[in-house]
């Protein structure tokens, strides 16, 4: 059976921390691709300003333009609806039932999906793949949750890969983007990507720390 994974996220800005573990995990597993969801309108990020939809897909578009593993997604662009996992995993797996589909979440997002929507259901449906940092294992990741959500993860089919941490500050690349630190940037993002944040003024008038 085919093996591929699915990463979901709003990619604001797509960047090398996005990229280069979801390489790394998908050569460990022999994921033949990964489809990148960028999310139209994230549910858990309705409050903060975030680049238009369709921006943050070409920028992911541009980001993977190098890698024959990685494709993106529309399947979560709808506008102006919420996007959520538990949906788009049963899209997949209706639409490619002769494949095995993989999620691929970071170490935070995991402990935290027994409270996304329909966590419970979520966790059965498909297996997982955490990103996990150096050292990490998966019962360290666990051990910190309330018992409830830890039941929920311990049931989970998960594999864990450990990464190489690709150090980028979130925070740290929207202060360089707001304030054009080009030195930093070139070292965080696909030289593509930070051409077409240049070309549409993407960012200028967001504050650093949102």
């Amino acid at each position: 059976m085919k093996k591929r994974g699915l990463f979901g996220g709003s990619f604001d800005p797509i960047h090398r921390g996005h990229v280069e573990p979801v390489l790394a995990a998908a050569e460990a597993l022999g994921l033949e691709q990964v489809l990148y969801l960028p999310t139209a309108r994230p549910p858990h990020k309705s409050d903060r300003d975030i680049a238009p939809a369709l921006a943050r897909y070409a920028m992911v578009e541009l980001a993977l333009l190098n890698h024959d593993r990685l494709r993106v997604s529309d399947v979560e662009m709808t506008p102006g609806s919420a996007a959520y996992t538990i949906d788009s995993v049963a899209h997949f797996k209706s639409a490619r039932p002769d494949v095995e589909w993989h999620y691929i979440v970071g170490s935070d997002a995991f402990v935290d999906l027994p409270h996304w929507r329909r966590g419970a259901e979520l966790l059965k449906s498909v297996d997982f793949v955490v990103l996990a940092r150096p050292g990490f294992t998966l019962s360290d990741l666990i051990s910190g949750s309330e018992p409830e959500a830890r039941a929920l993860l311990q049931q989970a089919r998960v594999q864990c890969v450990e990464n190489a941490r690709v150090d980028i500050s979130s925070t740290r690349l929207r202060h360089a983007l707001t304030h054009d630190v080009d030195h930093e940037l070139v070292t965080m993002l696909d030289p593509r990507v930070l051409r077409y944040i240049r070309k549409y003024g993407l960012y200028r008038d967001r504050a650093s720390d949102d």
